[in-house]
């Protein structure tokens, strides 16, 4: 049986629904009932940031992830969670800010209130994810982050 990859799901703005990160039972779940490729294919074309970041949040190199772009290169299960995870944070980012281009600015920019770290530092783990995640939360209820 042929491996499916990025290439072989067209995109779609309107299947991305994921659970929130603070339901780990709904995610878990989800995660049993989505492919890696289909969760690759959503990354791609929601993340308006280069390859080599999008790898560091991934823990693999920028060659590996052009590689699950472009080849039947097996996706280990916990690149797939963290692909799922990054992809629920930019739902939820998206929500917040309304704009892809301003979500992703604040992403990328140093912050002081996060020791002069930009959120994007804390995406190459999944408590960080989450941690951002609570941040975007907070600024939904009026905190400036």
């Amino acid at each position: 049986m042929k491996k499916q990859n990025a290439k072989d799901y067209e995109y779609s703005d309107e299947i991305l629904v994921l659970p929130v990160l603070s339901e780990p039972a709904a995610f878990y779940g989800y995660l049993g009932r989505t492919s890696a490729a289909y969760l690759l294919q959503q990354l791609i074309h929601t993340i308006g940031l280069n390859d080599d970041l999008i790898a560091g949040w991934l823990n693999i190199t920028t060659r590996t992830f052009r590689n699950y772009k472009t080849k039947n290169t097996e996706v280990k299960p916990n690149t797939k969670e963290h692909i799922a995870a990054i992809l629920a944070l930019y739902d939820h980012g998206l929500e917040v800010f309304s704009d892809k281009k301003q979500f992703e600015a604040w992403l990328t920019l140093e912050n002081p209130l996060l020791d002069y770290h930009s959120p994007s530092d804390f995406l190459n783990t999944i408590s960080g994810i989450q941690f951002i995640d609570s941040r975007l939360t907070a600024m939904e209820f009026g905190e400036n982050v």
